[in-house]
């Protein structure tokens, strides 16, 4: 009798661990997609230019220093019709990947390093945690006097402000992996580099990836601001040197679009990668939120 109910008992413990796992994903409905994913940030964008609108009529400051939206059209719409918008974008856009890929090739076995050995994370753990703390903009006058104005000079800074992001975002990720991870890791055999690539970046997934996303946010930051301060026409033209272009001319219909054009790209870059892949790492251990 007594075994008949265990066996029960397990087969009803085994009937409800299945269907936990066989929870059924369901597509969510394209109208709630709109209402809960579009409609939000179109709103913000529309109150922001009804507000800009009504200071513009206003008269709250003169012209010059408050354009009117339609004047920001204008210079975006003789870009396009100049065929120079997308060239300026990718410009700038080619430089920060780039230069975002030889940084992530850079922080990830520097992170490892700091993580696992002692004496390298004693020496090295201050600097990195001091170099992240450090406005990118303070490197671009040493890698211009380094490297000239080149972009040699546009990468050493994104790197001297990406790399120790996403070293201590790796860092961090990997002191919050379990003890027990890397212990049934060993007793299956995975130790050093195996053990690195099985169990311990798995595990630390979730702090890399946000360090991934901070590095990427350095590196465009300092990608600008190189660009800004060291623009030459032997560089050709990004944002950062349309911007500052733009305000020799005290031209600040086109200031305000270099700002606008700097702050869509960072989010599109935000929303088609790093958000997808947080989400999807999120998911797979349960942790997002519905």
């Amino acid at each position: 009798m007594a075994s008949t109910e265990t066996a029960s008992d397990l087969a009803g413990l085994e009937a409800g661990l299945d269907a936990l796992d066989a929870v059924p994903v369901e597509r969510t409905p394209l109208r709630q997609v709109l209402l809960h994913k579009v409609l939000p940030p179109v709103t913000a964008v529309v109150l922001v230019l009804a507000v800009w609108k009504l200071l513009v009529v206003a008269g709250v400051t003169a012209d010059y220093k408050l354009p009117d939206p339609s004047a920001v059209w204008h210079s975006l719409r003789e870009l396009w019709l100049q065929g120079t918008l997308f060239d300026i974008i990718w410009t700038s856009v080619s430089r920060g990947l780039l230069g975002f890929l030889a940084a992530l090739a850079l922080g990830t076995p520097l992170g490892l390093l700091v993580a696992r050995v002692p004496f390298v994370r004693a020496a090295l753990g201050p600097i990195l945690s001091g170099l992240q703390s450090l406005p990118s903009v303070a490197w671009v006058p040493a890698a211009v006097i380094w490297l000239g104005i080149t972009d040699a000079a546009m990468y050493a800074v994104i790197l001297l402000g990406a790399v120790p992001s996403i070293a201590n975002g790796l860092v961090s990720g990997i002191d919050q992996v379990p003890p027990l991870y890397l212990r049934a890791g060993r007793t299956l055999g995975a130790t050093g580099a195996r053990g690195a690539r099985h169990i311990l970046l798995p595990a630390a997934l979730p702090g890399y990836i946000a360090g991934l996303k901070q590095g990427w946010a350095f590196s465009w930051r300092s990608l600008m601001a190189a660009e800004l301060i060291a623009s030459s026409p032997d560089l050709g033209l990004g944002l950062g040197q349309y911007l500052e272009n733009a305000r020799t001319d005290s031209d600040m219909p086109a200031v305000l679009l270099g700002i606008l054009l700097i702050l869509f790209v960072g989010i599109a870059i935000d929303l088609a990668v790093f958000s997808p892949l947080e989400r999807r790492v999120l998911r797979t251990r349960g942790l997002a939120a519905k």
